[in-house]
């Protein structure tokens, strides 16, 4: 397979793998963990996420540590910060107990408070938020979702103990899909950095600054409205256990309509800012058949080979049996020959 058909088959390939995920389709991610932080907050991919679900007819649950304001498309919205944990799971199972759908989609729009409290045990928790509801021998199982945001730069109040994993661990351990979020400028700043062998630049709270939360954000003239939006790195856990990495782009949903059908994310290397016009040279060079032996020649040097006039093998018309093939080549004036050396 060549490389130009293996690029196409990955790009349509990984496409419909998250078309799938964001659309709840065929249960392909019971446990997603969103890793977001104060360069790029979960709240775009969250808003996906219920758009989708709108559109797919999902019963979407959403538990809040954070938000006090209920989400448009959210069925039922719980006030998780001041209650028990045990609380929490009741109202998720009570938030969906009469409800028709088939399928259901709980968010936590950040679980690190959730974390601090004494006494939980996280694999046992989130499995009560996902156990069947209403199920009934020989009834259709209900297809639930959970989708966790997890703050990287909240530092957890809770003691570790040295002989267990921390709870990120854990967390990344039970997810079937972990989605990493980054700011598509500074992206851009760290593959500019790359493509010229700088070192990568640093944002936040990894300048180690005094006074520096928020990284800068680099747009430039004429750029902003491309600059916009967010970059998913997607790391999904096949049931058989092979892995698949990839990385994408979110546009802002001010972009494309809220009953938008058609698939608005798209591969982060076809984004006009971060591909390259190289990268379209040699797109166009793979498409030329390829041999063993390659000789990467530049346009120029194209033109030159191509226009060298070589010497001829007249191999069809011969004198007679065992001539074989023979080498014409007319002389020049450019040419020294002697008749006289010739002869001898």
């Amino acid at each position: 397979m060549s490389s130009t058909s293996s690029l196409s088959h990955r790009r349509t390939h990984n496409l419909l793998l998250i078309s799938k995920l964001l659309s709840l389709r065929d249960t392909a991610s019971p446990l997603t963990l969103v890793l977001d932080s104060l360069e790029q907050p979960a709240k775009p991919l969250l808003n996906e996420y219920i758009r989708r679900a709108q559109i797919s007819k999902v019963h979407v649950t959403f538990i809040s540590f954070e938000n006090l304001k209920r989400p448009n498309g959210v069925d039922s919205f719980i006030l998780a910060s001041r209650k028990k944990p045990a609380d929490v799971a009741k109202e998720v199972v009570a938030g969906y107990f009469n409800s028709l759908h088939k399928r259901r989609l709980i968010i936590i729009d950040a679980i690190n408070p959730l974390l601090s409290k004494p006494g939980i045990h996280l694999p046992s928790y989130l499995g009560s938020l996902i156990a069947p509801v209403n199920a009934t021998p020989g009834s259709v199982p209900i297809q639930t979702s959970l989708v966790v945001t997890y703050h990287r730069d909240v530092v957890s109040t809770k003691p570790q103990q040295s002989y267990a994993p921390s709870d990120l661990s854990m967390l990344s351990y039970l997810s079937t899909t972990i989605i990493t979020l980054h700011s598509l400028s500074h992206i851009l700043a760290q593959k500019a950095a790359h493509d010229r062998s700088l070192a990568a630049p640093v944002f936040g709270l990894e300048e180690q600054q005094e006074g520096i939360i928020i990284g800068k954000t680099d747009q430039s003239k004429g750029q902003e409205q491309y600059v916009e939006g967010i970059v998913i790195e997607m790391e999904h856990r096949r049931k058989s256990g092979r892995g698949v990495v990839e990385w994408y782009f979110l546009p802002p949903a001010s972009r494309y309509s809220a009953q938008e059908v058609k698939e608005v994310i798209t591969l982060l290397e076809d984004h006009p800012l971060y591909r390259r016009p190289e990268d379209d040279i040699d797109a166009a060079e793979q498409d030329e058949p390829g041999s063993t032996f390659e000789l990467k020649l530049t346009e120029r040097q194209r033109r030159d080979r191509e226009g060298v006039v070589l010497p001829y093998f007249d191999a069809q018309s011969g004198d007679g049996p065992g001539e074989g093939g023979r080498i014409l080549y007319d002389m020049g004036e450019e040419d020294d020959f002697d008749e006289e050396e010739d002869e001898i």
